[in-house]
């Protein structure tokens, strides 16, 4: 199968609400659309991880993010456009465009926009996506397809193939306005 197909398949089950593995800048990663409810509870339910702690979004351009953005200052939306796509995640405040199960007890949003090939082609078609590091809470995150595999095979709807980004760790946190780097 074609690389085009295997996004087009992710694409369509994230449309369907369904729960998907695929490859990060440095660690595999669990997506799902961010507005289905549903399929939020199932992956918080798989990685047994609570509701309050939030989670973070993705996109393939700044655009796609546009709407959670509004009422941030000049000089902020500056700083994003200078580093993005990159791995680097932004904590955002929540300006209440985002749903509840994304925000969690959080007054911030998580977001990021990717360079990874993959996932910049899976957002082009689905637009910001879930994208929480594929690990149960608690233990470390899967840095391989293999591992992936013996958490998650039977327990998602598909893998999307594809190699890793070049970093060692999960993605920067940082806050958009205090500069505090949380990871």
């Amino acid at each position: 199968m074609e690389r085009e197909e295997k996004i087009e398949l992710a694409a369509n089950v994230v449309r369907d609400d369904g729960i998907i593995g695929y490859p990060t800048e440095g660690v595999w990663g669990l997506g799902c659309n961010p507005f289905s409810e549903k399929a939020v509870e199932r992956l918080l339910r798989l990685k047994k991880r609570t509701k309050d702690k939030g989670l973070l979004l993705v996109a393939s351009e700044i655009d796609q993010f546009f709407p959670f953005l509004e009422g941030l200052e000049e000089n902020n939306l500056a700083q994003l456009d200078k580093i993005w796509p990159g791995p680097v995640s932004f904590l955002v405040p929540d300006n209440g465009v985002a749903p509840e199960w994304i925000v969690g007890a959080n007054e911030t949003l998580g977001l990021r926009v990717s360079a990874h090939p993959e996932v910049k082609s899976l957002c082009d078609q689905v637009g910001p996506l879930v994208s929480t590091s594929a690990n149960i809470t608690g233990f470390p995150p899967v840095k391989s397809a293999e591992d992936f595999l013996v958490y998650f095979e039977d327990e998602i709807d598909y893998v999307l193939e594809g190699s890793l980004g070049g970093l060692e760790k999960p993605t920067e946190i940082r806050h958009i306005i205090t500069g505090e780097v949380f990871r």
